[in-house]
């Protein structure tokens, strides 16, 4: 017989457990929100108070309240003045999305994001080149012509590159790939929106997607996913050269 979830504030403040000494608030919403997409907590469940949560971890009253803040902000927690904490959704709510708010709170490394781009890009070519719709390959064929008429207008180019990267995407038919590869994007949205400063770079570019709109246009998933990984070694090396120089 499956165990219900737990209602006890005293017993989610038990279950959680200390923290290393100076563990930054990203740790104390970590540590949450593992709790909570264990299934032992129910939605509507009322957490314990700042003061219990921040003896459990061994943190500071400070920590604790950043870090509730952030999961409100995030819509895991709901934060009602004068009553409380409490969880907003169940375990299977939370968990198709822990990834991307694991991502949100923590730290940034480029160089990693650039490798988990990478191979999320090359697997989502491989999932669309067979599950594409004829309307979402019009859609591509769209984008590529409004990549090759941009001229001089970079930003035009980013933009048509952008929408066909989505709109690749979607057409995986993965909600869960979607969700993270926008994350991961977003994050590094900064840098991509300069990455191509040149005409020479736009072509080759423009090269690229064309051959990866040929592979999915021919539903050839393996054609798809080589030519993904081409672009991407390109796509990357511009975006991390431009990270080192900001840095």
């Amino acid at each position: 017989m499956a165990l219900e979830p737990d209602t006890s504030s005293a017993n989610i403040a038990q279950a959680l457990g200390s923290l290393p000494t100076g563990s930054p608030v990203s740790e104390v919403a970590r540590r949450l929100l593992d709790h909570f997409t264990t299934g032992d907590v129910a939605p509507g469940t009322r957490l314990p108070s700042e003061r219990q949560l921040a003896a459990s971890l061994a943190v500071g009253r400070s920590a604790v309240r950043e870090a509730l803040a952030a999961l409100e902000l995030l819509g895991i927690v709901d934060v009602r003045p004068g009553s409380g904490t409490y969880l907003r959704g169940a375990a299977s709510e939370l968990l198709p999305q822990t990834l991307r708010w694991g991502l949100l709170i923590g730290e940034k490394n480029t160089e990693e994001l650039l490798e988990l781009r990478s191979g999320l890009e090359i697997y989502v070519a491989r999932l669309a080149a067979t599950r594409a719709s004829d309307a979402l390959r019009v859609r591509l064929t769209t984008h590529l012509e409004r990549m090759r008429t941009a001229g001089d207008d970079l930003a035009a180019f980013a933009k048509a590159d952008f929408d066909f990267h989505r709109d690749l995407t979607g057409a995986a038919g993965n909600a869960t790939l979607h969700d993270l590869l926008h994350v991961v994007r977003s994050l590094l949205q900064v840098y991509a929106d300069r990455a191509v400063h040149s005409r020479e770079a736009a072509d080759i570019a423009l090269a690229e997607h064309d051959a990866i709109a040929a592979a999915i246009e021919a539903r050839d998933a393996d054609r798809a996913a080589s030519a993904m990984a081409v672009h991407m070694v390109t796509a990357n090396a511009r975006l991390a050269s431009l990270v080192d120089q900001v840095d």
